[in-house]
């Protein structure tokens, strides 16, 4: 098993900055790719960012890029989300996951599964 804890939410005003973390512990050497994913009140959870453990490929949704950033730090088993530019639409509780599948399997879509996930962390932005 791996378990994930995020931390880093909070209340920022538009325009403003938040750095997510998400630490794993566990069975880590098992993981191929973390990201990164969002739902917001009444709305379907939605991914946001991945990342390949190893390699460090990258993989974002259309509505975050150029504003967000996904990196790792496999000494830390870390994975962190830098957000800039937030806009009021970011808001929503981030969830961190992980997966022993390749990164391309988060090129699925709604309707994948996958093996771990975070608690969550409330992200709001205030206009």
């Amino acid at each position: 098993q791996v378990q994930l804890v995020e931390s880093g939410g909070g209340l920022v005003q538009a325009g403003g900055s938040l750095r997510l973390s998400c630490a794993a512990s566990g069975r880590t050497f098992s993981i191929s790719t973390m990201g990164w994913f969002r739902q917001a009140p009444g709305k379907e959870r939605e991914f946001v960012a991945a990342i390949s453990w190893s390699g460090g490929r990258t993989y974002y949704a259309d509505s975050v890029k150029g504003r967000f950033t996904i990196s790792r730090d496999n000494a830390k088993n870390a994975v962190y989300l830098q957000m800039n530019s937030l806009k009021p639409e970011d808001t929503a509780v981030y969830y961190c996951n992980a997966d022993r599948r390749d990164l391309t399997y988060y090129r699925l879509g709604p309707g994948a599964e996958y093996d771990y996930w975070g608690q969550g962390t409330q992200v709001t932005v205030s206009s």
